[in-house]
């Protein structure tokens, strides 16, 4: 942490990203990437929808004689849902629906997967994780004291959905990743690359028990690289070309599949939900809320004021954090105590681990400079 606390002018983030930079106006170094090389590049309107065109063609074209011309993850949040319903009813492809069951879901999440899967007639596939294998490594990385004790759960989407793809022969991954709400990421010291294998081994070699035989494994440089260049699998965001407006998206699922909304990103799982809620603000001072909203206000669905505000309510109410909090300690098969125990134990971040972050920030930087990577990564 800085020794002087700073917040944005412009947006909401602050000086517990500790690497954070602000110009003479007190504008961070965010915002000022998003103006710089956010905006201009980004068209959610006609112009891209003319630029998303000619791929969707492509698309169609290539998935001709398959039962699928696209594989979508989905995971019953707002992001992927929508990009399924555009997916379908807009633009006319036929995508085979991937979710991976690490064992949180929340019911909400059951449900709204369910009506769209009925609701658009569309195929379904679930790939359950071994529960045993799953709660091992999640208790590892509570065990390891670092923020990003939710890499477990991400990097079985992750892994599982392109190992998929390039096993069964899927040449396009729509995925619900968006500038629109997504423009403003949250730094590494928050959450870490959930696509780092080394750092997953290493943490799960000095606190797990059992082997993982069936977890699903695929590091960013096996996804970057060998299924995109050898397997031939190109990942598409349709929602970088279209009007996205997260509340608006979010009230036209619920028309018309009675899709249920949830108060913050992300929290269409329980886990999640306390991993952000919870773990993060209280134990290291991190709140995700402060990228969600800031990418919020740049892209003007959310006042600053209204961020201001927002970010000094908790994220949900004690009652529901005791019994989030018994909920997980004995799923993992812990007592509250010794659930407590660790929450009181000591920080640790993802440099206490073996890590591949020297390839990762070559990689960044290179794609950076190509100009495939706009947002700020580090």
């Amino acid at each position: 942490m800085q020794s002087k606390y700073q917040i944005c002018t412009n947006c909401i983030m602050d000086t517990s990203d500790p690497n954070i930079t602000f110009d003479e106006l007190g504008w961070c170094d965010y915002c000022r990437n998003y103006y710089k090389n956010i905006l201009p590049n980004w068209h959610p309107n006609g112009k891209g929808e003319r630029m998303l065109a000619p791929l969707i063609e492509k698309i169609k074209k290539d998935g001709k004689g398959r039962d699928h011309d696209c594989l979508i993850g989905l995971s019953g949040g707002v992001d992927s849902s929508y990009v399924t319903y555009l997916a379908r009813e807009k633009f006319g492809l036929r995508p085979m629906l991937f979710h991976v069951d690490a064992g949180w879901n929340s019911q909400e999440a059951v449900n709204n997967i369910e009506r769209l899967v009925d609701g658009l007639g569309l195929d379904l596939y679930t790939e359950v994780i071994d529960w045993l294998e799953m709660k091992d490594l999640q208790l590892a990385f509570f065990k390891a004291q670092v923020p990003h004790i939710d890499t477990p759960q991400d990097h079985a989407f992750f892994a599982g959905l392109y190992n998929f793809a390039a096993k069964n022969g899927f040449k396009y991954v729509l995925t619900g990743a968006n500038y629109s709400t997504e423009c403003v990421r949250e730094p590494l010291e928050w959450h870490y690359h959930a696509s780092d294998l080394r750092q997953i081994k290493d943490i799960h070699h000095r606190f797990g028990q059992r082997p993982l035989k069936s977890f699903p494994k695929a590091d960013i440089f096996k996804f970057k690289i060998y299924y995109r260049f050898v397997k031939g699998v190109r990942v598409v965001k349709p929602l970088d070309y279209v009007p996205y407006i997260k509340d608006k998206a979010m009230q036209e699922l619920a028309d018309r599949f009675g899709w249920q909304t949830y108060p913050y990103k992300h929290y269409e799982s329980r886990f999640t939900r306390f991993y952000e809620g919870y773990w993060l603000p209280k134990k290291f001072g991190y709140d995700k809320h402060r990228a969600h909203f800031s990418s919020l206000i740049l892209t003007k669905q959310m006042t600053r004021a209204e961020a201001l505000d927002l970010i000094t309510h908790p994220a949900y109410e004690k009652e529901t954090i005791a019994q989030d909090f018994e909920y997980i300690a004995r799923k993992l098969d812990l007592t509250v105590s010794e659930l407590q125990k660790i929450m009181d134990g000591q920080n640790k971040t993802y440099r206490d681990y073996k890590n591949n972050m020297a390839l990762i920030n070559v990689a960044t930087q290179i794609l950076r400079t190509l100009g495939i990577q706009k947002t700020i990564i580090r």
